[in-house]
């Protein structure tokens, strides 16, 4: 199979919790929190909900809060449908939030508080981006590797890069190293929103297996 002279190398992060000390109990706080909170909380309440164990019902901490907290069904909705990486910065992503809040009290002006304990609790994470010791060289050596690769790599590479890149770095280094642009495409076309890391990882070993199928069938005849 053949190799590239750049090979993939394999980063992950890893995410150090810290509190804002600021929280809510009720949607009014949590929009007067939204509008000064740290730009850093923000993001990790959105962009790095992907990289805990989630619900997928929900894409973020908001719409998460929302549904299980306030039990404001209609409201966690609207917050899943926001795409941050849609936004070109945080201000954005922000006021989005805002107008979210706003429409919805515009229509239910009492919504229901959280109950004690419940609260929502502002955070934000200092994220550290290390190399994991693996580089791989062709297809065959990728497919091992997304097999066996700690879950936080494929957040770094499959979600984090989108900001970075605008698109992850796997269908990148596929396309552009190996020239392999259906897998590329197939890869870049999976609904980030729609599964858990693990089952992103599920469908990119389905679709390098099998582009290696249809590579060893073609070879053969």
């Amino acid at each position: 199979m053949a190799e590239v002279k750049e090979p993939f190398e394999f980063k992950q992060c890893v995410s150090l919790l810290k509190s804002t000390g600021k929280k809510a109990k009720s949607l009014r706080e949590l929009r007067d929190v939204i509008a000064v909170v740290s730009d850093e909380s923000i993001f990790h309440h959105t962009y790095q909900y992907f990289l805990k164990g989630h619900i997928l019902e929900y894409t973020n901490d908001f719409a998460h809060w929302a549904g299980e907290s306030l039990e404001e069904r209609a409201l966690s909705e609207h917050f899943s449908n926001i795409d941050p990486y849609a936004f070109k910065n945080m201000d954005e992503l922000r006021q989005e939030l805002l107008n979210v809040i706003d429409s919805y009290l515009e229509n239910f002006p009492e919504p229901r508080g959280a109950m004690p304990g419940d609260e929502f609790y502002f955070n934000e994470t200092i994220t550290l981006t290390f190399p994991v010791g693996i580089r791989v060289k062709n297809l065959a050596e990728f497919l091992i590797a997304i097999k066996y690769i700690d879950a936080a790599a494929i957040y770094y590479h499959f979600y984090e890069a989108r900001i970075r890149l605008g698109v992850d770095d796997f269908s990148k280094w596929l396309e552009d190293s190996l020239g392999k642009k259906e897998l590329s495409e197939k890869i870049r076309s999976i609904d980030l929103f729609m599964h858990s890391i693990e089952g992103i990882r599920d469908h990119i070993i389905e679709a390098v297996e099998k582009n290696v199928r249809t590579g060893m069938e073609a070879i053969e005849r």
